[in-house]
């Protein structure tokens, strides 16, 4: 009986921790940027005494083949410095981190990237503009 406790222990103590941990130590991945949200939509961190204020360009990415582009609309008034990132599928194959492109207010930037072969995974990134008054 006490080779199974030996044998099983860390096994049945791993299990456990799976069931006893929080959601919020899942291994689920953070957003790339401070300013980033799950939408696409930036939106400013909350400041005590603040409200939030609006922030970012709304991106929509394509993929096809091995192309990637991205067009990003900036509806607010502060310019939002939008990156592409690309990740290609192959483990040879050079993947990307563009230059910031400055997205304007009302403007729209288009960004673009690629693979040799497969695409894995394409996501851009948002920044305020360098010494701005944001909060």
């Amino acid at each position: 009986m006490v080779r199974r406790t030996r044998r099983y222990g860390p096994l049945l103590a791993g299990l456990s921790l799976l069931f006893v941990l929080p959601a919020d130590a899942s291994s689920a991945p953070a957003p790339a940027s401070a300013f980033e949200s799950e939408s696409g939509v930036a939106s400013a961190k909350h400041v005590a005494g603040q409200q939030e204020r609006p922030f970012g360009a709304e991106c929509r990415t394509s993929v096809e083949g091995s192309r990637v582009t991205a067009y990003c609309h900036n509806p607010y008034p502060e310019t939002d410095h939008v990156r592409l990132h690309v990740e290609c599928d192959r483990w040879w194959d050079i993947d990307t981190d563009a230059t910031p492109v400055p997205a304007g207010p009302a403007m729209t930037v288009r960004l673009s990237g690629r693979c040799w072969k497969e695409v894995g995974s394409a996501w851009v990134t948002h920044h305020p503009e360098p010494g701005g008054d944001r909060p």
